[in-house]
């Protein structure tokens, strides 16, 4: 394979793929731990996997209909992203002793939806690139 010539775009999307695949490895271990208690856990983790396929594919096949594909996804990425954001950050507070460095520490990692979201955001990102 020659790496060459690659448009910043195309090494993007293969990051994206590799990150989400990543991430998706982490948010199932977590999300298992926590016995999938909340039926919203199950979008990153069907999720991830989903978007890691198509960004790796879009590094070697520039499909249209696969472009526009992963750019709903991608959107569906922002969204959910900050949805988890949202049940993180409230599932911290309602831990004993609310909103304490502790809780933050011991808790729902909040970082880790924002970091789902902002690869999305790059996923975006290397889509427009043009």
């Amino acid at each position: 394979m020659n790496w060459i010539g690659w448009p910043l775009a195309r090494v993007v999307f293969l990051f994206v793929g590799i990150a989400f695949f990543a991430i998706w490895i982490q948010v199932t271990i977590s999300h298992y731990r926590q016995n999938f208690h909340h039926k919203a856990m199950w979008v990153p983790v069907v999720s991830a996997p989903i978007f890691s396929l198509l960004a790796v594919l879009l590094a070697y096949y520039r499909l249209d209909w696969l472009l526009y594909l992963f750019s709903y996804l991608m959107w569906f990425g922002v969204v959910a992203g900050g949805i988890g954001f949202y049940f993180h950050f409230h599932g911290v507070g309602v831990r004993v002793g609310g909103y304490t460095m502790r809780n933050f520490l011991v808790g729902p990692p909040v970082v880790l939806p924002v970091v789902f979201s902002a690869l999305s955001v790059l996923g975006l990102l290397a889509y427009y690139w043009r």
